[in-house]
């Protein structure tokens, strides 16, 4: 008998993010309610909301980072270890080789989010284990996606996708498939032999809006 795909969103905030509002619970509820069976947690610089999702026995939880680099942002995968920021992108991927996880370009032709730098682009992504090529928040949504993917393709890299959700009920909107046991590690491994499908679409503008809002106001306060 064939076991089916895990479905796991690979690119989760908590409130623990300084821009996102989801609590851990939220995150296990939306998750289930979505039909997922995990998530990795993602928050920006940190892994105290990881750390604490992984505690919970309810659903599978992968921990994980979203690095700020001097190049562009960096999904680190399976790792409970703080990876400093500001670094340049291969420096980053070796800190993170090092703790062993996975490094993936995130939204990686993004327009609005922190993408890789154009002309680093080429150089830096062949250096990953992977290449975010759906993202729920990138814009514009189809060309990133289209661009990304092609990306992949180019440079041979395993592809994932990721809601990328800062609220809770963006979960879900993209998720990977992947032909693994439902384990951190053997996700991981699954990740790197390019058993992954990509699925997933854009959030509603109406959410869309809504986090531009709260990130003016956070600015000013």
């Amino acid at each position: 008998m064939n076991r089916l795909p895990l479905k796991m969103d690979l690119h989760v905030h908590t409130c623990y993010s300084h821009d996102a509002t989801t609590t851990p619970k939220e995150v296990v509820a939306y998750a289930k309610k979505q039909g997922l069976d995990g998530v990795a947690i993602t928050d920006h610089d940190t892994v105290e909301g990881a750390l604490k999702l992984v505690q919970q026995k309810s659903l599978l939880i992968v921990p994980g980072i979203e690095i700020s680099t001097k190049g562009g942002h960096v999904l680190a995968l399976n790792v409970a270890t703080e990876i400093p920021p500001k670094l340049s992108p291969l420096e980053t991927i070796k800190c993170i080789h090092e703790a062993g996880g996975l490094a993936v370009a995130a939204h990686p032709t993004a327009v609005s989010k922190g993408g890789l730098r154009r002309q680093m682009r080429q150089h830096i992504v062949s250096s990953f284990d992977a290449v975010e090529v759906i993202n729920s928040t990138a814009f514009p949504f189809f060309l990133s996606t289209y661009m990304a993917r092609k990306l992949a393709v180019r440079l041979n890299l395993p592809q994932t996708a990721g809601s990328d959700a800062h609220r809770a009920s963006g979960i879900g909107l993209a998720y990977t498939n992947i032909e693994a046991d439902p384990d951190a590690d053997e996700i991981i491994q699954a990740i790197k032999k390019g058993m992954t499908v990509p699925v997933g679409k854009p959030i509603l503008w109406r959410t869309r809006l809504q986090n531009i809002v709260s990130s003016l106001k956070r600015r000013k306060t």
